[in-house]
């Protein structure tokens, strides 16, 4: 069995985007892409657990050039239509055009016991049953909520957020809770972002993070931090959760809960002001968060 520190599951898709007031671009990423290029620049032993047609390995390459191991289903790759109706880059509008499916406790690759983000891209990729096997073989888990409350209206396909009934027996068993600002406000039902982070800690999550357009906050053990975003465009904000969480996960192995928030706010500022994933290396990361100190 092989060993990580982390390993980043879900699907890899591909975006039609709609910009607010810009031309339609079309974006190729994921969960299990944007994630671990952001963590690779940490030098940790990372892998993936992806799903992808045959016919768009050459998505892979990147992953594979930084030394990312690779867990692949040939799967017909999802693909999302995603609408910014407004110049609020947290405000966007999802359809799901095609779908991947589960992935089930069959779908783990021979690993030992790490830490594992489930990244999802809506309630069609983890079952809560599958988050108790995890926690059940010893697995450390990170967990987006995104996974758990974006749902798909099956007649327009339109993603639309939901509260989740079991979202207190998720967060006791995760180490790490990811959402943003909106996803945030489906489950606590208010958009102060202080007030959403302790109420979800109230509720049995030991380290949340939370991103919105001005940046992100960390709360753990009662105490609450915040980074801002320095990007100069948001022409990149497809995959900035993901990228956040990458970042945040690698750095957070062996560093304080603030010194991982100004890292991965720093490097997903940098990943903002471009299409695709995060191609910098490690000193522009620190010289950003400098910049920003």
């Amino acid at each position: 069995m092989k060993g990580y520190d982390i390993v980043f599951m879900g699907h890899l898709c591909t975006a039609t985007v709609f910009p607010f007031k810009g031309d339609p671009f079309v974006e190729r990423g994921g969960p299990a892409f944007f994630g671990p290029l952001a963590a690779s620049c940490l030098g940790k032993r990372i892998a993936a657990v992806t799903r992808i047609d045959n016919s768009e390995t050459q998505l892979l390459e990147p992953l594979k050039a930084v030394g990312v191991d690779l867990y692949v289903q040939p799967i017909e790759t999802v693909q999302y239509r995603v609408v910014f109706p407004t110049a609020n880059v947290d405000e966007r509008q999802a359809f799901l055009v095609r779908g991947g499916g589960h992935f089930g406790i069959d779908d783990l690759p021979p690993i030992e016991p790490c830490l594992i983000h489930l990244g999802g891209l809506s309630i069609h990729e983890f079952s809560l049953e599958f988050v108790r096997e995890l926690k059940e073989r010893g697995f450390r888990l990170s967990v987006d909520m995104c996974s758990f409350v974006n749902n798909v209206d099956e007649q327009t396909q339109l993603g639309y957020l939901a509260d989740v009934p079991e979202k207190k027996e998720i967060l006791s068993m995760v180490d790490f809770v990811k959402v943003d600002v909106m996803e945030a406000k489906a489950l606590t039902g208010t958009d102060i972002l202080k007030d959403q982070a302790g109420i979800l800690e109230d509720w049995g999550s030991s380290e949340t993070v939370i991103t919105c357009s001005e940046g992100a906050l960390a709360r753990s053990k009662g105490k609450t931090m915040f980074a801002r975003f320095t990007n100069k465009s948001t022409r990149g904000r497809m995959g900035r959760g993901d990228t956040f969480s990458g970042a945040y996960l690698a750095r957070r192995l062996d560093h304080s809960g603030e010194d991982s928030l100004r890292f991965a706010a720093a490097l997903t500022s940098i990943k903002m002001e471009s299409t695709g994933p995060f191609t910098g290396s490690f000193e522009d990361v620190l010289e950003r968060m400098d910049d920003n100190f």
